[in-house]
């Protein structure tokens, strides 16, 4: 296979993953590719699919020579370009999507033509109608923004998933790291992303962050809450990842953010209100909103609520405690996922309605 014809096949295997892999006119999607991946291991990318399979499994699926395959598919899973998952004496490898997945594996490897290629590329990429209605990632309040007599689901509540994680990896945010390089984005906290699980060790054997204890990563998110991150943890019950992000570098809000109506498509139970009796018109929650959804209107403020995402930034900023968070009304609340494969399941029929 030539060189320019094993890359769009590379981007055709990506394209049937669930959160696809959408061509565009000027064919950056393909540049990227080939910044990211050699002619040979565009080819060994495709041979692996979304099961989990050893190297002699999927050698004798494709007709390989299975110790040669082992040793190339450990090669570029430690670049980041597949997954690799340690199961006892068992190692298996599985396709990820581009984001969230190889990208983000590829922190390591940032340089400033592959984000320029890859900031271009984003909006085309988020904006696939399956990926608006499934979101990879949800939006979770900060601790403080909710009333304690409230009840929240486990899968809401930051610091208990945290308390439930045996395993945790802290990795530098990609979006951060990527504006930094540009010379661009912001000085807020860069190891600012946290990794559960199987994803954990993965992130640990590749150099992308390193372990850290329960009491560290809620030190860690305490810090985030400070300095006015937005929460978004794994858009699934079972929580594998949370980044914590900024709207001036973090692709997922900047993209909704060009949306005319960012709340319909960002995974969140909660919304801001505030009370005009109350409010001084300070402007301290518009400093802290991440989705630009307050603004000033007469001698107080107004909540945007096609713009609020629920992260409960606001809550506690207001020195009057005129800004609360409250819960949507029942039929417009979401449950997550179960797991992985459920959102995965969620965006393959999602692509499938859409076309």
């Amino acid at each position: 296979m030539d060189r320019d014809k094993v890359y769009e096949a590379l981007a055709s295997h990506l394209d049937r993953l669930p959160a696809g892999f959408p061509g565009t006119e000027t064919g950056v999607e393909i540049r990227i590719l080939k910044r990211l991946f050699t002619p040979e291991e565009a080819e060994l990318a495709q041979l692996v699919t979304l099961k989990p399979e050893t190297a002699e499994e999927i050698a004798s699926r494709t007709g390989r020579e299975a110790e040669e395959l082992a040793s190339k598919l450990q090669m570029i899973s430690r670049k980041g370009l597949v997954f690799r998952l340690g199961q006892g004496d068992k190692t298996r490898y599985m396709a990820v999507n581009f984001i969230i997945g190889i990208w983000e594996f590829n922190l390591n490897r940032l340089d400033p033509e592959l984000i320029k290629d890859v900031g271009e590329y984003v909006p085309a990429y988020l904006g696939q109608s399956h990926n608006l209605n499934t979101p990879q990632l949800r939006t979770i309040p900060i601790s403080k923004s909710l009333p304690s007599e409230q009840a929240i689901m486990p899968y809401e509540e930051t610091r208990r998933i945290i308390q439930e994680q045996e395993r945790i990896i802290v990795a530098p945010c990609i979006c951060r790291r990527e504006h930094k390089i540009m010379g661009k984005g912001c000085d807020k906290l860069m190891e600012a992303c946290l990794v559960f699980g199987r994803g954990a060790q993965y992130y640990e054997e590749n150099g992308l962050g390193r372990p850290i204890s329960q009491a560290q990563a809620l030190n860690i998110l305490d810090e985030a809450e400070n300095q006015g991150l937005v929460l978004q943890p794994s858009n699934t019950q079972k929580v594998v990842n949370i980044c914590m992000c900024c709207g001036c570098c973090c692709q997922i809000l900047k993209n909704l953010k060009r949306l005319p109506g960012p709340a319909l498509y960002a995974a969140s139970n909660y919304f801001a209100v505030h009370d005009r009796e109350l409010c001084t018109g300070c402007g301290a929650c518009i400093e802290r909103c991440q989705m630009d959804a307050i603004e000033m209107s007469g001698d107080g403020v107004e909540i945007k609520s096609t713009h609020c995402i629920g992260c409960g930034l606001c809550v506690p900023t207001c020195p009057e405690g005129a800004v609360s968070l409250k819960p949507k009304p029942e039929r417009e609340r979401s449950i997550p996922p179960s797991d992985r494969m459920e959102i995965f399941n969620r965006l393959a029929e999602n692509r499938k309605q859409s076309t």
